[in-house]
């Protein structure tokens, strides 16, 4: 026998760490999680198509993505035909990758947005890599695995999110591209007057509530609802006319049409800007702006509620909780309070929402904070704290103004469930229980009679409440007292209201269950029907018509016949780019429509 015959023969030879390392290994079972992984991306699909609440969408696509963090671990650890040097290697990019990618990301990516988005994607990287190796050398699936795991997750770090939408879907761009919010500064400089604050130039006059004004949030008594017009729907031929359009800073405010002037907020830069425009050219008159910037990592940087008008004043709440009144006509700062500083409220998780409230010498917000400390109210004159009175921790809801036998009421709902206050005193009159402890409710109560109110959310559904009353003797001769109670005349799950109010015309209700506009009887709380598909929208009913204008996720304006027997879309066009959660407004035969980026006006031409 050569030599080198019996050196390929030697078991020694066989057993050297060379021969070991370039030799073809053993085939891992690769099914196990290519089934696991292929579930999760059915399950991913599956969810995005489906009409689920925004809260389960997201709760169980981190869920789904922690398992398969979990499961791929657990599984690689056992794999017996890799040695315990690869795994822990496997592991350590795996792990450490994550962690190090996500401190090294963009603030809006973050360590829980690779857990989120980026976990599933390498692991499915990797095991297709793992398919590709099989037969070949350790060294070649070991650091072939190690190099596309680094490379993968280094992509992350050069991604930024804008935001997310409805459905859980983010809005990404590159790192170092400039911001929507960057190009806005620039473009600001050009639109805006030349001073900081243009304030001091606005004409010296009082701001007064003229017909066909919008001067509140949702409009008058907030029903989303215009009276005495009538307006072409055939957008599809002939859409309405542009009138101007300019660019906003981000906010989910809608905006007020008052005495021609249009009254908005937004977020320049580190400042909280209440605006005013003119609404016939979209030309700035004046400017208020805060120190003061709120972001999160859905809804993105600004303030989310919308200022109200009463009395030639402007009253806006910042999402920071910054609560201004400035005059209408100037901008001139009247007073000023922080509403953190007087309840003692944690800062929600998406800010301050909830629009102020104007009702007789008032203003009220909602705080949510301990005790006593959940609805503020100032004397509107001054600013002074008036009463407080205690609600749930968690609401994005605004207070809504009705009247029950005669006498005003505020209604709000929380996480603990709805509560009537006397605007005067602040007492209680009566509540109803609907406890979902921190729970986000954000749709207006809604009164559809003398004594009956709806209320919905994601979790609650529809209910109808029927409120009886009852005159009570008093200590004081010659007077009354009165006592209410509610009772549930129907608990609905033919809509499920999540972020989206819904408007009421002729016994029936339109709005959104979840992201599909949907059509209910208001008797029964049965649904009529259930069509288009518009995201996460909102819908402003013109009430003569009737016609119901929705302004979709995607920023399309649709016009829809409020009709209880079937979903009839009239028309659309493409209002503004970018994901749109704010209310449309139509005041004085025009259409204004808003997002985080843009803002537009456009000429209704009236129905034939």
């Amino acid at each position: 026998m050569s030599t080198e015959q019996h050196a390929a023969s030697s078991p020694s030879a066989a057993a050297s760490p060379a021969s070991l390392s370039a030799a073809p290994t053993r085939a891992m079972r690769l099914w196990p999680m290519v089934l696991l992984v292929a579930a999760y991306w059915a399950f991913v699909t599956v969810m995005g198509r489906l009409d689920m609440p925004i809260y389960v969408i997201f709760m169980s696509s981190m869920a789904a993505s922690a398992l398969v963090l979990l499961a791929f671990t657990g599984w690689w650890l056992t794999r017996g035909a890799v040695s315990i040097r690869e795994r822990l290697i496997g592991l350590a990019a795996l792990w450490g990758g994550m962690i190090v990618a996500g401190l090294a990301s963009d603030p809006s990516v973050g360590v829980i947005g690779l857990v989120f988005v980026g976990v599933p994607i390498v692991v499915t990287v990797w095991l297709i890599w793992l398919a590709f190796a099989r037969g070949r050398s350790t060294d070649f699936r070991r650091w072939g695995s190690v190099a596309l795991m680094l490379v993968v997750w280094a992509g992350f770090t050069l991604a930024r999110v804008e935001g997310i939408d409805g459905q859980n879907r983010a809005e990404l761009s590159w790192r170092w591209s400039p911001s929507k919010e960057d190009a806005y500064a620039v473009e600001l400089a050009k639109l805006a007057p030349s001073k900081t604050d243009a304030a001091t130039d606005a004409p010296a006059q009082t701001v007064t509530l003229q017909e066909g004004d919008w001067p509140d949030y949702r409009g008058p008594d907030r029903l989303g609802e215009v009276h005495g017009v009538r307006i072409a729907t055939d957008w599809n031929d002939s859409p309405p006319k542009e009138l101007w359009r300019r660019p906003i800073g981000p906010a989910w405010s809608s905006v007020l049409v008052v005495d021609n002037r249009l009254f908005t907020q937004e977020q320049r830069g580190d400042s909280e800007t209440v605006v005013c425009l003119d609404p016939a050219t979209g030309r700035e008159i004046w400017n208020h702006g805060d120190k003061s910037r709120f972001s999160d990592g859905q809804a993105g940087a600004g303030p989310r509620a919308t200022p109200v008008f009463a009395e030639g004043r402007i009253y806006s709440l910042g999402a920071s909780g910054i609560l201004n009144c400035l005059d209408a006509a100037t901008g001139k700062l009247r007073w000023t309070r922080n509403i953190v500083t007087d309840s003692g409220a944690p800062l929600p998780m998406w800010g301050f929402s909830s629009s102020p409230l104007v009702i007789e010498d008032k203003v009220v917000v909602y705080a949510g904070g301990p005790n006593d400390k959940g609805l503020l109210a100032y004397r509107a004159e001054d600013g002074e704290p008036a009463w407080t009175v205690a609600t749930g921790p968690a609401s994005y809801s605004s207070a809504q103004r009705v009247v029950l036998d005669g006498k005003p009421q505020i209604l709000f709902l929380s996480d603990t469930g709805l509560i009537a206050v006397d605007p005067g005193t602040g007492a209680v009159q009566w509540k109803h229980d609907a406890v979902g402890a921190g729970t986000w409710r954000v749709v207006q109560p809604r009164q559809v009679s003398d004594a009956s109110f709806l209320i919905g959310s994601e979790d609650l559904g529809l209910v109808r409440l029927d409120v009886s009353s009852e005159s009570q003797g008093s200590n004081n001769p010659g007077s009354d007292s009165q006592s209410w109670t509610p009772t549930a005349r129907y608990v609905s799950r033919g809509i499920r209201p999540a972020y989206n109010d819904f408007v009421l015309l002729d016994g029936f209700i339109y709005g959104f269950d979840e992201s599909i506009f949907c059509c209910v009887d208001l008797e029964t709380g049965k649904r009529r029907w259930k069509a288009g598909r518009y995201g996460h929208g909102q819908v402003l009913l013109v009430a003569d018509q009737p016609v119901l204008v929705v302004l979709s996720e995607s920023g399309e304006a649709v016009a829809v016949a409020a009709n209880p027997d079937k979903h009839e879309e009239l028309g659309r066009f493409q209002a503004v780019e970018g994901k749109t959660w704010n209310h449309p407004v139509i005041a004085h035969g025009r259409l204004f429509t808003r997002n985080g980026e843009e803002l537009a006006c456009f000429e209704l031409k009236p129905a034939e």
